[in-house]
């Protein structure tokens, strides 16, 4: 038995909106790929909406390119990850089609 390791297409997107030339919110979609699947799929890293914009709308905008972004890739799937103690979070995913589909298991290194 021999182990092996290759390189896998990938792809990092950094979608940020402005607001008088100051980032007021970003988000990171990664594309990925693995064997199982012909099709990538979409890893949304760190969607964050400076506190004193949130609730204006800005957060759906820049899911919602997200996703569109994700779909003019070809992904056959979106996951979004959140701590246990952002209920606000989960809610606003689930509102935008999000559905509660498992744990996510983390190792800090």
């Amino acid at each position: 038995m021999q182990l092996t390791l290759s390189w896998v297409e990938s792809r990092g997107i950094k979608i940020a909106i402005t607001s008088d030339g100051q980032e007021a919110a970003r988000a990171f979609l990664y594309i990925l790929r693995n064997d199982l699947h012909k099709r990538p799929f979409g890893f949304l890293e760190d969607l964050f909406v400076e506190e004193d914009l949130r609730s204006q709308g800005i957060g759906s905008k820049l899911l919602n390119r997200v996703i569109s972004e994700a779909r003019r890739y070809g992904c056959y799937k979106l996951v979004a990850t959140s701590r246990h103690e952002r209920p606000a979070v989960h809610e606003f995913y689930q509102r935008l089609g999000f559905k509660d589909h498992g744990i996510e298991f983390r190792l800090d290194l």
